[in-house]
């Protein structure tokens, strides 16, 4: 399948592609909640949407058709069940699939959302009906086409918080993956290695690893890495430190290990992703 150029910000509807949209500066319990926008979405090709620089976190949810996402720099099939969640600072994108209607649900964050911050998740693909956060989307929206009575968006509001609450805390699921990933993320620079994460999880390596892939969906190591590179990226985009400095910082002693595994899970090399700012 092609896929569309990953290099340039890229956001294309097409004429069969209808959105409905509701947005925090239109709505006060959205801006409360520091949501940027809310949407469902009923796409068809050539709909791509290609962000080079995500200033917030974006939960996606496929309600029916398929598409494909880009998470951890792989594109995956998005298909109905399942929601993608992309944190602050990374590489995002999707689009359709040829021949193909997409209906999608989704929520953007606010860059100062707690969603949005630096270590707050790494990019997932879960499992997750979306149907009651489509219509409490759905909802919103009418109201705001309405009376826009303010308790009753506060209402809506609640509900699409809650239903992400349940899908964005998979950690809390899984209470042995909890204390790994805390220490983890307080010292990114150390060299962990499978054992330490395993004593720290109580558990045999092994099992570490089904764990991590069914809570995660991904291996402890990709894990790592993917934490590792989503906290350069946010130091990347919000000061100005060396790369050297930086990659070691996030535990990567050789910059050309750190520069491949860096263009690897975002799609540009560190240099290159500062340069955007």
């Amino acid at each position: 399948m092609k896929h569309p150029d990953i290099s340039t910000e890229t956001h294309v509807l097409g004429e069969a592609t209808v959105q409905t949209v509701v947005r925090a500066e239109h709505c006060d319990a959205l801006a409360a909640r520091h949501i940027a926008h809310v949407a469902v979405v009923d796409a068809a090709a050539p709909y791509t949407v290609v962000r080079t620089h995500l200033s917030g976190a974006f939960m996606q949810v496929c309600l029916s058709g398929e598409g494909q996402t880009l998470l951890d720099g792989r594109w995956y099939p998005h298909k109905p069940g399942s929601v993608s969640f992309a944190p602050a600072h990374v590489l995002h994108a999707f689009h359709c699939v040829p021949g193909q209607r997409w209906r999608l649900a989704w929520v953007r964050f606010m860059p100062d959302s707690v969603r949005s911050v630096d270590g707050a998740m790494a990019p997932t693909m879960s499992p997750f009906d979306g149907q009651v956060l489509e219509h409490a989307i759905l909802g919103l929206h009418g109201e705001m086409q309405g009376a826009a009575d303010p308790g009753t968006c506060v209402v809506w509001v609640d509900v699409i918080e809650r239903y992400v609450a349940r899908l964005l805390e998979p950690l809390q699921r899984e209470p042995r993956l909890v204390p790994v990933w805390n220490a983890v993320k307080a010292d990114l620079a150390r060299d962990w290695t499978l054992a330490d994460l395993a004593s720290l999880a109580n558990t045999s390596e092994e099992h570490l690893r089904r764990l991590c892939q069914k809570n995660l969906g991904r291996s402890p190591g990709r894990q790592l890495a993917t934490l590792r590179i989503a906290h350069a990226a946010h130091l990347l985009a919000t000061s100005d430190d060396k790369i050297e400095a930086i990659a070691r910082g996030v535990g990567y002693v050789n910059p050309f290990a750190f520069s491949n595994t860096f263009k690897r899970l975002t799609g540009f090399r560190p240099s290159d992703y500062r340069a955007r700012k």
